[in-house]
């Protein structure tokens, strides 16, 4: 059994006659056999059976990972997370007013700025891992203080390929929330209502590169961050986009657009990659937006089928060869890693571990893209589903 999600059950009992019981059971069956059918000619997937109902205020690690997360103590990744923890127990934050990486090459003054800067997010992500872990204080306090620090000193760009890593700094909050002064919670929570805003009204205009791997990113930080400070109507209109964007993203046969106009599985997975984590965000709330299919008949479930045969090896791709983007070229010039040449197979491992957690039969392509790779996924994508409702569960657990 590769993974499997479990409804709850009340422990309830209740005495009806065993002909009542039927008659209720056939009329419980054809009321859902209609729904299904209405909600599959709309487009719309039924949501999954829920494990538990979630609370509100959180993204993705909500009330649960206290108690899951410490069976990781003793592992490899723990000890690593541990170790990335106490290194930021005492380095200072780098927190700057704008990140800018988009566009440039490397050697820029500007992104290696932004690249040193952004060496908070993980870390600050592994203080709040290392606090659920370990459940000393320390960890979390000093998430805060690079919590604030960001909250307080960057100022929304809105451009998503520039600011897609502040996913991160979003997980950090969930992690750490219980822990949070009163005026960090409410500043910090001010700072994701700004950035969920402001992708939302972006999303509502027209943006630039809004049919591309761009308007996923904008979706991925505005879902996060709706979720996050659990606003009811940023979600709808954060559903309402991902929608959209299904419609216009993901054809018929699964390809992506991304794949069409920059020819490279590279682009494939950095489109899926924050859209299905838009997913996982509603998953743990009950939504099921991964199988949503859009008027095509397609969805990113099926864009993450059609990504298979590349990822298992069985067919295989030159990178960039047609692309349109110019800037892809200069970066092949300018001897940036993955802009020419086979597409490596490891590029879908964090693809298939985020898949994995929205549907269970991605759990053994996921298993095997690793071995055969030697390429381990994001620890947060293998230690996230033991610790949220209503994700699927790859079993044997994952030890890494």
């Amino acid at each position: 059994m590769v993974g499997q999600v479990t409804p709850g059950t009340s422990g309830r009992s209740w005495p009806v006659s065993r002909a009542a019981a039927c008659l209720l059971a056939g009329l419980l069956i054809t009321l859902a056999a209609l729904a299904h059918g209405e909600a599959r000619a709309e487009g719309q997937s039924m949501p999954p059976v829920l494990i538990e109902e979630p609370a509100s205020g959180f993204a993705l690690f909500g009330p649960g990972a206290e108690d899951r997360l410490p069976t990781h103590i003793g592992t490899m990744a723990a000890d690593a997370v541990i170790a990335n923890a106490t290194v930021g127990l005492s380095r200072p934050p780098g927190a700057i007013p704008v990140i800018h990486t988009e566009g440039t090459l490397p050697g820029r003054g500007i992104r290696e700025i932004s690249g040193r800067a952004r060496e908070d997010f993980p870390i600050s992500l592994s203080l709040g891992l290392a606090y659920r872990l370990t459940g000393e204080r320390r960890y979390a306090e000093r998430a805060e203080v690079y919590l604030m620090a960001w909250a307080e000193t960057y100022r929304w760009s809105f451009n998503p390929i520039d600011e897609t890593g502040f996913d991160t700094l979003i997980m950090t909050t969930d992690l750490v929330s219980d822990a949070l002064t009163p005026d960090g919670k409410t500043r910090i929570d001010a700072f994701w209502r700004a950035l969920a805003i402001g992708y939302l009204d972006a999303m509502d205009g027209t943006p630039i590169n809004a049919g591309t791997n761009w308007q996923s990113h904008r979706i991925k930080l505005a879902t996060l961050a709706a979720y996050r400070i659990g606003d009811p109507a940023l979600i709808d209109r954060a559903r309402a986009a991902y929608r959209r964007h299904v419609s216009n993203n993901v054809l018929a046969d699964g390809t992506v657009h991304d794949f069409h106009e920059r020819d490279a599985i590279h682009y494939v997975t950095y489109n899926l990659d924050p859209l299905m984590t838009a997913a996982l965000a509603a998953r743990v709330h009950g939504e099921d937006w991964f199988g949503w299919r859009n008027p095509a008949g397609a969805g990113a479930r099926d864009a993450v089928s059609w990504l298979l045969p590349y990822a298992d090896g069985r067919l295989t791709h030159q990178e960039f060869v047609n692309s349109r983007i110019k800037f892809d070229a200069d970066r092949a010039r300018a001897g940036q890693p993955g802009y020419a040449g086979m597409w490596d197979r490891a590029g879908a491992v964090n693809t298939l571990g985020i898949a994995s957690l929205l549907e269970p039969e991605f759990c053994d392509p996921y298993a095997a893209l690793k071995r055969a790779t030697g390429r381990p996924a994001a620890v947060w994508i293998d230690w996230l589903g033991p610790a949220s409702a209503n994700l699927a569960v790859c079993t044997p657990p994952n030890r890494t």
